[in-house]
């Protein structure tokens, strides 16, 4: 009898204690789910470039930032050419119309023209560091942890550049600053610069001149470059256009790019062509550098929020780089 009961009390516990079982399961799967989920969502930086020749943070743009949690801003200090003279020197320093937001990390940037690696450059490193310490100090840009050099170098000028940023490196290191650099798609097949960490730009992927093209960004063209991006030896980080081009072209023959109304004397005749990328075509971007490495996407940047830009990327939905 007692034994019966014992049967009969068994089943009677096994039944309520298995539906528990999968409830719990069923519970924890939910939890698993959001945490994975959450976390993915902490792990991605959303950060953006500004390339204009003025930081003027008007509403639409403060809002977008506030909008979108932006937490990191690449912003054009200055260029380095080389003037009438032949000399390197530094050209279109940025200047600063409004103060810079406290709750974004600023990150100051230099470009250096491709044709200044073929000159003197011996001191470039020192010179670089001490302007940026410099503007940053006289407009307040607080907490700069990092400074990044954008240069479309070539295998000719490789060496020369190389040997800077090793130089440049080693002193920013010792002012506690990190460095990276811009990473175009072809430099992807070429040796890694002596840095910290690169920024792969997904943009500028085909020739300007190639009117039958979008030299925006064409997955055609970039497509081929993608197969280096796995075994890329740098940590990397990826920026995606949200611009656009009006390009003056007469007869045949490209005059340059306008980006203002009053940048290029237009002609009877003469054409402007629109270029921009759809921004399908820029989730498709995304995708495809996902797939081959997706830690590559843990910072989104998008290039770019000058002020003028922001209205096109609102209008135009392009925040959505961010949460694809």
């Amino acid at each position: 009898m007692d034994k019966c009961l014992d049967t009969a009390s068994g089943a009677a516990l096994r039944k309520p204690l298995a539906v528990l079982n999968k409830a719990l399961l069923a519970w924890l799967a939910v939890m698993i789910f959001t945490a994975c989920h959450q976390s993915d969502d902490k792990t991605v930086l959303r950060s953006a470039y500004y390339w204009s020749t003025t930081w003027e943070s008007d509403t639409s743009q403060q809002k977008f930032l506030r909008d979108n949690d932006v937490q990191r801003i690449y912003l054009r200090y200055f260029d380095v050419v080389v003037d009438g003279n032949g000399e390197v020197m530094p050209n279109a320093t940025v200047r600063f119309a409004s103060p810079m937001p406290d709750s974004v990390e600023i990150i100051p940037t230099v470009f250096i023209v491709n044709d200044c690696l073929r000159k003197d450059i011996t001191r470039l490193d020192q010179l670089l560091l001490k302007r940026i310490l410099q503007i940053s100090e006289t407009h307040d840009v607080a907490g700069v942890k990092e400074i990044q050099i954008d240069c479309d170098w070539t295998k000719s000028t490789q060496e020369t550049y190389f040997d800077m940023l090793s130089r440049l490196r080693e002193a920013a290191h010792r002012h506690g600053l990190q460095l990276s650099v811009t990473i175009r798609l072809h430099q992807l097949s070429m040796k890694a610069p002596p840095v910290d960490r690169g920024i792969l730009m997904f943009y500028n992927t085909g020739d300007i001149h190639n009117f039958e093209k979008n030299p925006i960004l064409d997955l055609d063209d970039a497509g081929p470059y993608l197969r280096h991006l796995a075994d890329y030896p740098l940590p990397l980080s990826t920026a995606y256009p949200a611009f656009a081009w009006r390009l003056l072209v007469r007869g045949n023959h490209l005059r340059g790019i306008m980006h203002g109304d009053d940048d290029l004397t237009v002609l009877p005749g003469d054409t402007i062509l629109h270029r921009e990328v759809p921004l399908s075509t820029v989730l498709e971007a995304k995708t495809a550098v996902g797939k081959r490495r997706s830690d590559a996407n843990n910072e989104v940047i998008i290039f770019d929020i000058s002020s003028q830009n922001i209205q096109r990327i609102q209008q135009y939905h392009y925040e959505k780089i961010y949460y694809h």
